[in-house]
């Protein structure tokens, strides 16, 4: 078979090192995920180790000469490869009511988009595993009080329990991409009460950040909180001291103040 040649203008790095592959794939292990979505599997370097482990997997590819690529290698999955672009397709009709896990080597210049489309669809997603671009794994997985901690990491360990777990070198990639990548895995918290808006905690949180230099009581005045609210010492803060807990007592508080 002819190799896939990688199109930059789809962000395609397609990896080339099989026992980084299996590290990944073996992610899903003890994660109890019959159902696994892979988006841009590219030439199936990780794909091949999903088959034995998923009972139902669907690959997403926008890419038709990868299609045609990974039809021919995988004809026993040749009907589960779906042609689309995974940021406009609807998620509920692939695996019908059933949870799945999404795993994959995700392109750079659009994964943050990735990850906040399974946030919205965090309710079926219980595990997110997969490359990204270092700077943007270590962000999603990093601490309160840090320059790189902002919307992705307060989002994201709200719902999951984020782990990094390994740095992985341009040079195992055709083409090697200009950026160092890391692996992090996502888990969905089981014991997480939902007892707060969570339309607002989505807004408070992007509101904050997008001027994290002010304190919360600045940043977050066009919310309309009364002043006797912001009167709070947590209004005090900037946006990085605050940990998805703290983000959620804070949108309790601006909810309780806008009933």
């Amino acid at each position: 078979m002819k190799a896939v040649h990688p199109k930059k203008k789809l962000g395609q790095h397609f990896l080339n090192d099989l026992n980084i592959a299996q590290k990944i794939a073996d992610l899903l292990q003890d994660q109890y995920c019959e159902h696994v979505m892979e988006i841009g599997p590219g030439m199936g370097v990780l794909t091949q180790f999903l088959i034995p482990k998923a009972k139902q997997l669907k690959l997403v590819e926008i890419d038709t000469e990868s299609i045609t690529y990974l039809s021919q290698k995988f004809p026993e999955i040749k009907e589960k490869i779906l042609h689309k672009d995974f940021l406009k397709m609807e998620l509920s009709p692939v695996f019908g009511q059933n949870e799945f896990a999404i795993i994959g080597n995700f392109p750079y210049n659009i994964s943050s988009q990735i990850l906040f489309k399974a946030l919205e669809h965090r309710k079926t997603i219980p595990f997110f595993t997969g490359m990204f671009q270092k700077e943007v794994a270590q962000r999603i997985c990093e601490k309160p009080g840090t320059k790189a901690y902002g919307i992705l990491s307060v989002l994201c360990q709200t719902y999951y329990h984020t782990q990094y777990h390994f740095h992985v070198p341009p040079g195992v990639f055709t083409p090697p991409p200009k950026v160092d990548s890391g692996v992090i895995s996502l888990k969905k918290k089981t014991d997480l009460t939902i007892d707060f808006d969570e339309k607002l905690l989505f807004q408070v949180v992007k509101t904050a950040f997008q001027q994290r230099r002010k304190t919360l009581r600045n940043s977050l005045k066009s919310l309309n909180i009364p002043k006797d609210i912001l009167e709070d010492s947590i209004f005090d803060l900037r946006p990085e001291k605050l940990s998805a807990a703290a983000f959620i007592e804070l949108t309790k508080k601006v909810g309780n103040a806008k009933i």
